[in-house]
């Protein structure tokens, strides 16, 4: 057995010193967090860093049996270490750590070992995790910083969704994006001066958002709707899927993801769900339904905002998710994506997106069982579901991966045209 490495701790010094740098996922989300960060004084930037390095730098310093998004963002994280952008004596890495029963739990672990072993092992690492697995004197997560954290997904979400069902149809080209940068500062802004994270005002501001959206003028042209559902990081994530949501665009289609306060949603309830169908303390998981019907919050504004303006094509509630899925699968399935990835290719289904991309890392067992396992049963209940599973991982090729994405997309075309 390997040695274990030590955890070197983010000291309150160090937020001083040390500039944070963390992997991108969901570019919208991730830029308002960063500045959100920024405003109570951390140093932090969002890696953007791509290409083939990436790759080889996660393939030297991470098993290949390991899960691709583990390999890619370690990979990521080293090869801008070893850019020369960085002092690396004043640096910090800062990572999501589910503490779920993937092996997405063992990604602090394996950063340390890769850092120790590039000659890198002086770098601290930083977890944002629901599980207590870790904790940073440096880096402390208030519920200030938390209700503006859970806000700036909330409207990273809103802006997703809008901006994917305008940015095909503008009259303008760019100016679904200006509109999206636009909205970036302005709640940035609003976050800095304690404003724009209260339900009131996140309400208001939904308003606005689809208002602003629905302004844009747009050609109405019929065009194929795809969804995109998978693993959480290999679905949202450009580096991950080598720019598919870029890639159908340029293809003519629509594009519809679902939102990340759905897993969120998820991730939450299913350890209420353990004690709904083993037994166990109630009372301990209080604090738990808070931040729970917290988000459920959010999310109902955000539906009800969308409806009431009839432009878009709303999301359905975390409610309605776990209640179409029980003829299929049970909500004990939670490992990974668990029953949501499910439940999300039924809903994508039911809006008129029944074109689906499952976007799955190779090997990843969750991810296979409850996608690519599902949709044989999936077909036989929607006939006009179109479903294709792409893997990703170090050794599967762009290229192959797209041909099996158009091939969906002629089909996608002939149904489209023959439909009217």
């Amino acid at each position: 057995m390997s040695e274990r490495v030590a955890a070197i701790p983010f000291t309150k010094e160090m937020k001083e010193t040390h500039t944070l740098l963390f992997p991108n996922m969901l570019t919208t989300h991730f830029q308002i967090l960063r500045n959100i960060l920024r405003s109570y004084g951390f140093r932090i930037e969002v890696l953007m860093n791509e290409g083939p390095g990436v790759v080889e730098q996660g393939l030297r310093y991470v098993h290949n049996d390991t899960c691709y998004p583990a390999l890619l963002t370690i990979g990521q994280m080293i090869d801008a270490l070893k850019s020369g952008r960085y002092d690396v004596d004043h640096v910090a890495l800062l990572m999501t750590q589910t503490g779920g029963g993937c092996r997405a739990s063992n990604y602090a672990y394996l950063l340390r070992k890769a850092l120790r072993d590039a000659g890198l092992g002086q770098v601290p690492v930083v977890t944002i995790n629901l599980s207590s697995l870790e904790s940073n004197p440096g880096f402390r997560i208030t519920i200030p910083m938390l209700r503006r954290m859970l806000a700036a997904l909330a409207y990273g979400d809103m802006l997703m969704l809008l901006s994917n069902q305008t940015r095909p149809y503008e009259v303008t080209s760019g100016e679904t994006d200006a509109l999206v940068e636009s909205w970036i500062e302005r709640t940035s802004r609003w976050f800095n001066g304690n404003e724009g994270f209260s339900l009131k005002q996140v309400t208001r501001h939904y308003q606005e958002m689809v208002a602003e959206f629905s302004a844009i003028e747009r050609h109405a042209v019929p065009k194929v709707k795809v969804g995109i559902v998978g693993e959480i990081y290999a679905k949202y994530s450009p580096l991950a899927n080598n720019g598919l949501e870029r890639f159908l665009r340029d293809e003519g289609c629509e594009v519809m993801v679902p939102g990340v306060m759905q897993f969120l949603l998820y991730a939450i309830d299913m350890p209420m769900e353990d004690t709904r169908l083993y037994g166990g303390s109630r009372f301990s998981q209080q604090a738990t339904h808070v931040i729970f019907n917290y988000l459920t919050w959010f999310e109902t504004e955000l539906i009800q905002a969308v409806k009431r303006d009839g432009s878009f094509v709303a999301p359905a509630s975390y409610a309605h998710l776990k209640q179409i899925v029980t003829p299929f699968i049970g909500n004990g399935c939670k490992m990974g994506e668990g029953w949501l990835l499910t439940a999300e290719m039924i809903e994508l289904t039911e809006a008129g997106y029944g074109n689906i991309v499952c976007a799955q890392p190779f090997g990843c067992l969750p991810n296979h069982i409850v996608g690519k396992g599902m949709m044989g049963a999936l077909r036989k209940a929607y006939p006009q579901a179109n479903i294709v599973a792409i893997d990703y991982d170090p050794g599967a090729t762009k290229v192959n991966q797209e041909n099996r994405i158009k091939l969906m997309l002629s089909i996608a075309r002939e149904n489209l045209h023959k439909n009217g």
